[in-house]
């Protein structure tokens, strides 16, 4: 009978030198990927710099052109409006283009807030963005801006809070400055007052399959809010949106 002649020892260190190699081998053609992408990275951001440089007026002026310049940054991975801990110059866009342009925003958001902080009696802390952008482009002297510019504008204040964001409503983006996020039901509840500018118990009832104690929560959460307005001699009540009331 024969017997099976174990590994020896001399095989065994062929095999662990052998994979050395490979993980060398796969060490060093990482490190070439990683090398080559870092400076193409370095590339991109060179060119980026340059072509932001050289159209600064452009980019601060027109806002399609703008919004083309920021679908450009994104990429190859860079939010303008990002800030680095590490970068104490600020932002990519200040640090590129000067902190006027950075501050463009921030300016931007500031009268924004002024004009749902102006307009909360009659919207009820719901302003449609499109309305937002019509105000803000009927101030003569001023660079016009654009749905992209506005949402992009709130979208900073995020660091405050929950007071102000974008909400979609009916396919329709929204500016939301109540303090408290809308749930599922008062959005949908919402989006249901842009056909006919109220809703009613019965309205949510039979068209959404609703328990009427859920309707009526719905409803008194929504009045408490601000963002809708009863009318106690409608039978059955009816609730407005107060820019429908103003209309």
């Amino acid at each position: 009978m024969t017997m099976r002649r174990g590994v020896g020892l001399a095989a065994f260190d062929n095999h662990q030198r052998t994979a050395q190699q490979y993980s060398d081998l796969g060490s060093s053609i990482l490190q070439t990927h990683i090398s080559e992408l870092t400076d193409q990275l370095l590339t991109f951001q060179a060119a980026l710099k340059k072509f932001a440089q050289s159209h600064a007026d452009e980019i601060r002026s027109d806002p399609v052109f703008r919004s083309e310049f920021v679908k450009m940054c994104s990429a190859i991975g860079v939010d303008p409006l990002a800030s680095s801990s590490a970068n104490k110059k600020g932002s990519f866009w200040a640090e590129l283009l000067g902190s006027d342009v950075n501050d463009f925003f921030f300016e931007l958001a500031v009268r924004i807030i002024e004009i749902c902080r102006r307009t909360r009696d009659v919207n009820g802390g719901l302003m449609l963005v499109e309305d937002v952008k019509g105000r803000i482009n009927s101030v003569p002297g001023r660079p016009p801006v654009s749905q992209e510019d506005i949402v992009r504008a709130v979208n900073t204040l995020a660091p405050l809070g929950h007071g102000f964001g974008i909400v979609r409503l009916a396919n329709k983006d929204f500016i939301r400055s109540v303090p408290q996020e809308l749930s599922r039901d008062q959005a949908v509840a919402i989006e249901a007052t842009q056909a006919l500018g109220y809703i009613s118990v019965p309205i949510l009832r039979d068209n959404l399959a609703w328990e009427t104690a859920r309707c009526i929560a719905v409803l008194d959460d929504l009045v408490a809010s601000g963002l809708v307005w009863i009318d106690e001699q409608a039978r059955p009540k009816e609730y407005w949106t107060p820019s429908w009331i103003r209309q």
